[in-house]
This record gives C-alpha cells, sequence and structure tokens, in this order.
C-alpha cells in the first residue's frame, strides 16, 4: 500500500528477504491494477490493504498475518492516523472550521482519507460540503495546493514521505489538525495456514533487515493488532451524495 516510485526496488528487496526465511511463496511481488480482486482472490498470498476494506468487506475472507509498525508519532505500535491539510494560506486554522468545506479524498473506503475525518466530523456534528475524489493522496495534495478543494486527510506515514520525496508539493500546505489513531495498514493472507508462519517471517525480516531498506520504508516492526479492534471501528457515512468525480 506504501509502493510508491522511490520504493519499489526497496520492496522487492523486502519481499525477497521475507521469502527467503519464510522458504517458500511467489518468487516476485505482483502489482495488479484492479486491487479489489487483488485483495479477493483466493490466491493471495501475502498482500495488504486498508482497515476500512477490511472491516467492512475482508474480514470474512482474508486472515490477518500482522500490523506493520511504521513509528509514528503519537500512535502505539501498528497504529497509524491521518494528518489535515489545507493550503498555505487558507484562512482555516481549527477543525471545526472545515464543517461546509469541501473535501478532496482519494477514496470512500480508505480510512485515513475518508473514513477517520469523517468519523470525528459526524461526532462534532460537522460534515463537508463536497466531495472530490482524486483516487491517490497524492492528488488530493494536488487538490488542496491548487484550491480545488479546501482540505484533504493524508495518510501519515504517506505524509511523511511525500515530505521527503516531494517537498515542493508539502511546503505549499500545511497540517492542521491529526485525527485519533486506529489499526493501521494489515499484512494479509487468504490462507488460514500460513497466517502465522508469514508473521515470523516478517518478523525476522524486519529484525535483520538492510539498514538502507529499512529506513527507506521507515518500518520499524510487526505487531498483531486482534480482528476485533478493527471491527470496532467507526464507520463513516458514504460519500456518494458529495463526490463530484474527478
Amino acid at each position: 500500500m506504501y509502493d510508491r516510485p522511490e520504493l519499489r526496488d526497496d520492496n522487492d528487496g523486502f519481499w525477497s528477504a521475507i521469502r527467503a526465511n519464510l522458504g517458500f511463496g511467489p518468487d516476485k511481488l505482483s502489482r495488479p491494477k484492479n486491487i479489489q480482486e487483488f485483495w479477493l482472490s483466493r490466491e493471495l498470498f501475502f498482500g495488504q490493504t486498508c482497515g476500512m476494506p477490511y472491516r467492512t468487506f475482508l474480514h470474512e475472507s482474508l486472515y490477518l498475518v500482522g500490523t506493520p509498525d511504521y513509528g509514528l508519532e503519537g500512535c502505539a505500535p501498528g497504529y497509524y492516523r491521518s494528518a489535515v491539510i489545507v493550503h498555505s494560506e487558507s484562512k482555516i486554522h481549527d477543525f471545526y472550521e472545515l464543517d461546509g468545506k469541501n473535501i478532496a479524498f482519494n477514496d470512500g473506503l480508505s480510512q485515513s482519507g475518508w473514513g477517520s475525518v469523517i468519523v470525528e466530523m459526524q461526532t462534532k456534528g460537522l460534515q463537508p460540503k463536497r466531495g472530490i475524489r482524486t483516487h491517490t493522496h497524492a492528488s488530493s495534495i494536488h487538490a488542496v495546493r491548487k484550491r480545488e478543494a479546501d482540505f484533504a486527510a493524508i495518510d501519515a506515514h504517506t505524509w511523511r514521505l511525500m515530505c521527503k520525496y516531494h517537498p515542493e508539493l508539502t511546503r505549499q500546505v500545511r497540517v492542521i489538525y491529526l485525527t485519533k489513531p486506529t489499526p493501521g495498514l494489515p499484512f494479509v493472507t487468504a490462507y488460514e495456514n500460513y497466517a502465522e508462519l508469514i508473521f515470523e517471517a516478517v518478523s525476522k525480516t524486519i529484525r535483520g533487515l538492510d539498514d538502507v531498506i529499512k529506513t527507506n520504508l521507515g518500518i520499524k516492526g510487526i505487531v498483531y493488532i486482534p480482528k476485533n479492534d478493527y471491527l470496532d471501528v467507526a464507520n463513516p457515512h458514504s460519500p456518494s451524495e458529495l463526490i463530484n468525480q474527478k
């Protein structure tokens, strides 16, 4: 889920090391264009999904392997949150000022781009006026930068990567709020009997991972977060009434 162009060689190296420790599995990572078909495949050996798709429709067909810990500030191991951003010259400075404003979001099934911020807005009696679906966090940042939207919620790890690789983009926006942490993006498999074996292989791999790859990926370890902790996260209302396809 964090397979940015700058990190593809590192992710390939990460998987190669996992496979070596596991002793079996696909030779290479696949990078499918249709991610939902990938998640629903009965042949999914090892993959990563978002918490919202997992709790809404994947938890009955996939098994949790474990959740990578990216060492995000203010979050327990394996947890993450979203950075709510506005244009650097925006007059919005407070979370309550998001009420009635336009949101750019990557996908309505994204916990970081939609679920986290909308649930918090709902609990405070707030609601966006219009939603612009952008399909990627990077495009959401672009939309805010170009003032096509008033704000966006960006996965905190993605935000960290964007600040590193695209500072020219992130300098034109600013963070006004950090959402409450929720369980992070879990590794999953369609093979129940392999879940524990893969967890052990990933854990061993991270402990011995090349320092450059480990630093580039930002990965600190892997933890097991119970299924019910994912299912207990509140679901937001659908963006369907707010969507303006981009």
